[in-house]
């Protein structure tokens, strides 16, 4: 079965942060600055922070998990450690014994 793709085109406009959340860049930043106000360019210039929608719909475009701004950490799906994995097959094994 062939490997999935990523879209190159939103990991290029995109940043995944270590905990998953997505940031950006601010829209209507880039040109006609001279009619917005000091305090509106200077919010622009911050990165935004994904919703949990948009997150949900990039989870599928990059094939990873994500969280939106409101989530919290513990809302991710995480794979189990091998510490963890090895607990997990000795209960299983002890349970098909018993």
């Amino acid at each position: 079965m062939p490997k999935n793709k990523s879209h190159k085109g939103l990991s290029k406009r995109v940043r995944i942060s270590k905990s998953g959340k997505v940031r950006h860049r601010a829209a209507y930043h880039k040109h006609l600055s001279s009619r917005k106000s000091a305090k509106r360019l200077r919010q622009l210039r911050k990165d935004r922070h994904v919703v949990t929608s948009e997150a949900k719909r990039f989870e599928k475009l990059l094939f990873r998990r994500l969280r939106g701004r409101n989530q919290p950490l513990t809302s991710m799906r995480r794979n189990p450690s091998p510490e963890q994995k090895r607990e997990m097959r000795a209960a299983k094994a002890a349970a098909a014994e018993n």
